[in-house]
């Protein structure tokens, strides 16, 4: 886990779940937006992936840890008893559906950025049932996903740095992949379990990883009393490494001020 604190006077604290096959550190430019803006900030690797082990690098035994590593987060930044906002980007939004779904712990708002509720493409009928058995005889088994950097995002320079970045994972566990499955099927099972909080989902329109149909069946089924979805018309599914970032990012921003001043008002 690492904190990134404001040189303001901070007036909230938002915490960051990268995705899948990435880590943190691809977070560096949304990070410093939200510091330049008054506002600390909670992240860091999930398990098997970025720099929190080598020995198991794409592998996860439950999802849960998941859930359990950023449940830890979530109250590190409660710490500083401030407003605190999850933004949670494709596997990580999954992660924060789940997280606030099955723990309970009390945030100001979420932010989801192109949720993994749906992939675009699944394997073949045959290979995925074969993952069914290799699930049980050979979980740790590895495979490459085939997800190319080029359906990623349209920005030249992050897929260069993508390419050449070491700890950007290739293979993931049969394992991981059917707990992948999993934790999409129980976040559409457990609707009513997600709290009535407010709730902000980016799409990529032209999202090649994630199912955006899916994503909007999530969204539209769960009960929250204040919540918005933006579809970004063209954009790829890393929303916030897209050519129109900085414009995101001030929607995003929005969503959140918008909080802040009905929590001030109260």
């Amino acid at each position: 886990m690492r904190k990134f604190e404001t040189e303001q006077q901070a007036v909230g604290v938002i915490v960051i779940i990268h995705g899948a096959l990435e880590h943190h550190g691809r977070y560096g430019w949304l990070i410093e937006m939200w510091r330049a803006h008054g506002f600390h900030v909670i992240t860091g690797d999930l398990p098997g992936q970025g720099l929190t082990t080598r020995a198991h690098r794409g592998h996860i035994d439950s999802f849960d840890q998941y859930v359990n590593e950023t449940l830890d987060w979530v109250q590190t930044a409660k710490a500083y008893s401030l407003p605190v906002f999850v933004l949670g980007h494709s596997m990580g939004g999954l992660t924060a559906i789940r997280l606030l779904q099955t723990r309970e712990i009390e945030v100001d708002g979420v932010i989801l950025s192109s949720p993994c509720l749906g992939l675009a493409e699944y394997p073949p009928i045959p290979l995925n049932a074969i993952t069914i058995g290799l699930n049980w005889i050979a979980p740790e088994w590895k495979v490459n996903p085939g997800l190319d950097v080029e359906f990623t995002t349209r920005d030249e320079d992050t897929k260069e740095r993508t390419l050449n970045d070491s700890l950007t994972i290739t293979k993931v566990s049969i394992r991981w992949y059917r707990e992948l499955l999993k934790a999409m099927k129980r976040a559409f099972m457990q609707l009513s379990n997600f709290p009535d909080i407010p709730l902000l989902v980016l799409q990529g329109g032209d999202d090649k990883i994630v199912d955006k149909l899916e994503v909007a069946k999530w969204f539209n089924q769960v009960k929250s009393s204040e919540k918005i979805y933006k579809e970004w018309v063209g954009c790829y599914h890393e929303i916030f490494n897209e050519p129109e970032k900085e414009q995101i990012f001030m929607y995003t921003k929005n969503f959140v001020d918008m909080r802040l001043r009905f929590l001030e008002g109260r």
